[in-house]
């Protein structure tokens, strides 16, 4: 599935993920440095190893990305959300989330991630539920089954 948003494409899917387009999204955040050749299949691996995966492209450039571990029943785990510097302020973080959240709107949703993005999951609906420097941000979504009368 693509679809698109401010001039970029937004692709669904875990499978063709070009490793080095991950590995560079990874070192702009910090997240890597100085991987052998011999590791950097490992790109590629965790998101074939994923649930659900959304990618952001400008042309051949991979800009942004999300990955989710699941059961696909009643609770979820975002793991990874970077968007390049160039790209940050424009909603698309927050549109990866919400595509996420669609996948499973009923189910329970975790981010674990460090306190200076707290605020940032607040805006996506996600409740702090660690006040230490790391913990883990909550979405429920049987709260809002509740609100909308599903359960």
């Amino acid at each position: 599935m693509y679809q698109y948003f401010n001039g970029l494409v937004i692709r669904e899917g875990t499978k063709g993920i070009p490793a080095e387009e991950v590995e560079k999204l990874f070192q702009e955040a910090g997240w890597s440095r100085n991987i052998p050749d011999w590791q950097k299949e490992k790109f590629t691996l965790i998101f074939e190893n994923s649930t659900w995966a959304f990618t952001v492209w400008d042309h051949d450039k991979m800009v942004g990305m999300i990955r989710v571990i699941s059961d696909q029943v009643m609770a979820a785990n975002i793991m990874d959300l970077v968007v390049s510097a160039d790209y940050r302020g424009q909603g698309l973080a927050k549109k990866l989330v919400e595509l996420c959240l669609q996948k499973l709107p009923h189910g329970d949703w975790f981010a674990h991630t460090s306190a200076n993005n707290f605020p940032f999951y607040q805006k996506c609906g996600f409740e702090v539920k660690d006040l230490s420097q790391n913990g883990t941000c909550a979405y429920y979504g049987y709260i809002k089954a509740r609100e909308e009368g599903h359960r």
